[in-house]
């Protein structure tokens, strides 16, 4: 091992990011730099570009593009209201019952979406008006809204997951989606539990009870929505289709279910299009750069030496996991989750699959756990989204903020230390 190429490495990295190089294009210069320290530039250039094509020519990444399409066109379709309708019927009326209805509508439209970002705009943009009229603080409905918005990400179809997947080298991806659905459920409870409390203790309304007639209508306008999960996640468990043509079936859906509700036109598409070239390339030139980086740092043996350091400190499973959950909470304040994945599941994996975790248990406990990144500063993507859509002041959301952290961080140890509330339903299924 050279030492002198992992400190070019963490050096040249942190460096980029500080001047405020976007992540991707901080990746591979700190992962070019550090293969000109122990090779020479031609072979250097050379490998790393073809690490980076063999990074993309898989067919599971196709799932990213289509399920992000996916998540655009329901953004634009109508799709979002009859869900929070849906919630209002369910949980509407208990006390704080519209901080219920935006945790189970963001849970909902999050797990049909695959996307925290169009969770927090789009449920957001709802929500934050209906809870400001019905006497409800702006801030906290800001923090309920920010922080339910990360729940969709477990709670499959969720393109983490896949990209995990990737990074782990053949995942399940089926597995995955089953494994996620118990923690993101649990997270949602746990929000909902913080919620109702301040709601109780600030005394809140108490929304009205729907009327039986009207519920009937309301639930009859939301079944085509929710029917997307029965499809998707369906037809991949029963092995009808893969999750890449679960994901291509997904778009065609969503199509088809817009132009019902009449939400979107054929003037619209274009617009839609763009902007799901534009989030997938992001996406994918992250993969690309991660893993030219995962080669170097391979090369490097950077994994083994973080493994090394690790079970030095400790040969107690209790104590490696803490550590891991800590350095990832610190992880998810400065990056987002996609390189987060790519970058530290080749590192932490092989630890953790030392004293017998399951892949599947690590990659559901690394999205749940970068989730809270999201809601943080300084670079909480969802953060920023949720506090701009209620038109706040990101200061003023964090102290609402804090106990529903505190809640997200005991489901994290739950679901890092039960490992059945990620294996039973994927156990039940033959995975």
């Amino acid at each position: 091992m050279d030492i002198t190429g992992i400190l070019v490495l963490v050096i040249s990295f942190f460096l980029l990011l500080g001047i405020g190089v976007p992540v991707a294009y901080s990746i591979g210069i700190s992962g070019i730099l550090t293969m000109l320290v122990s090779i020479d530039s031609l072979p250097a250039f050379t490998t790393y570009a073809m690490t980076m094509a063999s990074g993309l020519d898989s067919f599971t990444l196709l799932a990213i593009p289509f399920f992000v399409l996916a998540g655009n066109i329901m953004n634009s379709g109508g799709i979002a209201l009859r869900l929070v309708n849906f919630a209002k019927v369910l949980v509407g009326p208990l006390p704080g019952g519209l901080a219920f209805v935006t945790v189970m509508a963001n849970m909902l439209f999050g797990a049909i979406s695959g996307s925290a970002a169009a969770s927090a705009s789009a449920i957001g943009s709802i929500m934050g008006k209906e809870m400001k009229k019905a006497g409800y603080d702006e801030n906290f409905s800001a923090a309920v809204n920010i922080s339910s918005a990360t729940t969709g990400l477990s709670i499959p179809p969720s393109n983490v997951l896949i990209v995990y997947s990737l990074a782990s080298g053949g995942a399940s991806i089926s597995a995955l989606f089953l494994a996620g659905y118990l923690p993101g459920i649990l997270t949602g409870i746990a929000i909902m539990l913080v919620a109702g409390w301040v709601a109780y203790r600030k005394k809140y309304p108490v929304g009205q009870k729907v009327p039986f007639r009207q519920a009937l209508k309301v639930f009859a306008e939301a079944i085509p929505s929710l029917f997307m999960l029965v499809i998707v996640i369906g037809g991949i468990i029963a092995g009808i289709f893969t999750a890449t043509e679960a994901s291509a079936i997904a778009v065609l859906y969503a199509l088809i279910l817009s132009f019902i509700y009449r939400q979107i036109k054929w003037k619209d598409l274009p617009e839609i299009l763009l902007l799901s070239v534009k989030t997938t390339a992001i996406v994918l030139l992250l993969v690309a750069t991660c893993t030219g980086l995962s080669w170097i740092m391979s090369y490097e043996n950077i994994p083994q030496t973080v493994s090394h350091g690790l079970l030095e400190l400790s040969h107690n499973p209790i104590i490696i996991l803490l550590i891991i959950n800590l350095l990832l909470l610190v992880v998810g304040m400065f990056m987002d989750m996609t390189p987060a994945i790519l970058i530290f599941t080749p590192i932490f994996l092989p630890i953790v699959t030392q004293f017998g975790m399951d892949p599947i248990h690590f990659g559901v406990m690394m999205v749940v756990n970068l989730s809270v990144g999201l809601c943080t500063p300084p670079v909480g993507s969802v953060l920023f989204i949720g506090c701009s859509v209620a038109k706040v002041r990101i200061e003023n959301v964090l102290k609402p903020l804090v106990p529903i952290f505190v809640a997200m961080f005991i489901v994290l140890m739950l679901v890092t230390y039960i490992p059945q509330i990620s294996l039973w339903i994927p156990h039940v299924f033959g995975f």
